[in-house]
């Protein structure tokens, strides 16, 4: 039921997100390093959000097979 909750919390977000970027048409600079674009500000929340979110998985996943594997590796240190 947590599952549930929290993929429909992140669901709602992104839609925010989203209905907040399209409705401004404006045009933004990115400035990079070596690299300059303009794109409207509906892409760029889209792309920043899909980043955060993607990177947020990222580091969810990491920490939980880090988790496991700790678990695992004290456990059969115990049974030694």
């Amino acid at each position: 039921m947590r599952l549930y909750i929290t993929l429909f919390f992140i669901l709602v977000l992104l839609a925010v997100a989203f209905i907040f970027g399209s409705q401004n048409d404006q045009l933004l600079t990115l400035n990079y390093l070596v690299a300059r674009t303009e794109i409207s500000v509906a892409a760029a929340v889209s792309l920043f959000s899909g980043i955060g979110f993607l990177l947020g998985l990222l580091v969810t996943i990491l920490w939980r097979i880090i988790r496991k594997s700790k678990k695992a590796f004290t456990r059969k240190k115990l049974q030694e």
